[in-house]
Parts: structure tokens; sequence; C-alpha cells
């Protein structure tokens, strides 16, 4: 796919005075850092900028500057000039956030993109959409101050987990390293971001972790509603577990079940490397990365448990 250019991008913003920004449902850190880092430039820029994420962002990002501008819905009368979607691989992922509003432009970086928007900057060889961001920001006429620079190296950490993702590369650590120089303090995010951990957020992983099974290569395990009510924990839904999953040695494939309030369970993969779970989400009707894939089943808990598992565990017999 060829990228739109510089000056296609540039010409957007220019021209635009009213925008409107929003990311997927149940934001992580890359979705929550593309979104204030591009509005906080385009605000430094002049522009009218309206945030929006239809699940708000989870309690333990709220130190992020520029959090409280988010808004969970977006009123119906409001007319904007641009409206950009960002780190969302569909439109079903935004949560219906842009109402019937057409998308302009679309920045993401998941290789199941399905290109929604009439402009198109979707590059999977990115390893975050923060670092599309970082990398393009300038040449679309925008700066970087160290607000935006704390923001976007947020979403890199989250979003390679540290470094530590298999699709790394060098260009993403020269990102990085600009985005040091310009400000972010990347001892103190990575702490913030990945190793602190609430109380809360370590009792839910408890009742997850005991029920975590195994056979052969493949290891899962469950979150329930009644967990996170036990817990008290009001956070982003799987708190991260994803990452201690993923972890465990001798385990090609990782799975997470969360049931949702909506008669649904948000299901989590993740693949060590040379193993691609992306086309088995996207089998089930979502999508993501060769590594890290995922998607909105309907169903009970168990059943889709079971539905889930016994997929998994064919594709990875025919994939021997």
């Amino acid at each position: 796919m060829t990228l739109p250019s510089n000056k296609t991008i540039y010409d957007l913003f220019d021209h635009a005075q009213s925008i409107l920004l929003a990311a997927h449902i149940r934001p992580d850190g890359d979705a929550i850092g593309s979104l204030l880092g591009l509005g906080i430039s385009l605000i430094e820029n002049g522009k009218s900028v309206f945030l929006a994420l239809s699940d708000g962002i989870p309690s333990n990002f709220h130190y992020l500057p520029g959090a409280n501008l988010v808004k969970k819905s977006v009123p119906d009368d409001l007319e904007f000039d641009l409206t950009v979607s960002l780190d969302t691989s569909d439109l079903e992922r935004s949560g219906g956030i842009f109402g019937d509003r057409e998308i302009i432009l679309n920045i993401d970086h998941h290789i199941t993109n399905t290109l929604y928007g009439k402009v198109n900057f979707n590059d999977p060889d990115a390893v975050a959409t923060c670092a599309i961001l970082a990398e393009n920001l300038e040449s679309w006429g925008l700066k970087i101050n160290s607000e935006t620079a704390r923001l976007l190296m947020t979403g890199l950490i989250t979003d390679t987990i540290g470094f530590r993702t298999s699709n790394m590369t060098p260009k993403a650590l020269n990102i990085a390293a600009d985005l040091f120089e310009k400000g972010a303090n990347v001892p103190e995010i990575y702490d913030q971001a990945l190793t602190t951990k609430s109380f809360e957020q370590l009792v839910y992983w408890g009742y997850a972790l005991k029920r975590l099974k195994r056979i052969n290569n493949l290891a899962w395990t469950t979150l329930t509603l009644q967990d996170r009510k036990d817990a008290g924990y009001n956070g982003n839904d799987d708190a991260d577990l994803n990452a201690i999953l993923s972890s465990i040695i001798d385990s090609d494939i990782t799975i997470l079940f969360v049931e949702q309030n909506n008669g649904h369970v948000k299901v989590s993969w993740r693949g060590k490397p040379g193993k691609n779970v992306s086309s088995l989400a996207q089998s089930l009707g979502g999508g993501g990365h060769p590594a890290a894939s995922g998607a909105d089943l309907e169903g009970s808990l168990e059943d889709v448990q079971n539905k889930v598992i016994e997929k998994t565990l064919k594709i990875m017999e025919d994939n021997k």
C-alpha cells in the first residue's frame, strides 16, 4: 500500500479549523497517547479540537496531560472541518463515537486495518500509531513540544511493552531517542506506564492467575465481571495482564478472556515470535498484529472460551 504524501496530510490539517479526534474502545496507551499527542499539537497550532473516546480515559492514564479534555460522546449538532480516527483498525472499533460523520483521515498501524477513511495513513511496519505521529508531525506542519513528546513516548513504550515486542526495529529506537531529546523522560514514563500497579489491579490479576490453564503450547485464563467488582478495579478491563501471560515459557500462544457487561467476551491473543495470531483473530471478526490481536465475541464466557480454544488448538496443530 502506498502512503499518502506528507503534503496531503499537511493540507488537511492546514485547511481545517475545527477537528474531531477519536480512537478505539477500551483504549490502550497507544490510542490514548496518539489521541492526546496529536490533539495537544493541534491546539498549540491554534486549532479547535474535540477529543473523544467512547470509553473515556482509564484511571491509570488520568495523569497524562490533556486527559481532562477527553469526552465520552460527541454532540450530534457539532460540525467539524476534519475527522481523524487514530489507532483503530475498523470503524466498529470506534464504538460509534463518530456518529454518521465520514472519517476523513485514518491514522493507524494495524495490519488488519480496513482502510475506511477517505485518506488512509496506515503503516503496519510502525511499532505504534504514536511512532507514526512522532515521525511525521513536523512534516505535517505541527510541533512536538515536551508534553507531546511525553504522550507519544507513552504510546511507543506501552505498545512495545518497553521495547520488547518482536516487531521492534532500529527505526523505532531512533524515534524514541528523538522523543527523549524533545523532553520525554523515558525512565519516568516507563515506570508510570508499565511498572506501577495499583493494589486493586494486582488483586484482579490474582483471580485470573488462579484459573490459568494450559494444553500443550497454548495457555489461557479468564477475568469475569464479578472479579472486577470484587477487586474494586476500574481501569482498563484486561489490566495489562496480557504482558504477564505472554511471558510464560513454552507457551507459543496465550489467550485472555475478559467478560463484558453486554453479553460479549473480549478475547486477546498473544503469540511468540513466528506465531501469527492476527489471521486467527480476523477469522472471528477481530484483528490486530501478528504477535498481538483481539476480538469481541457475543456469547457466554464459557461458550466463547470453548469455541476459541478449540479453534486455536486446531490452527496450532495444522501449522506444526
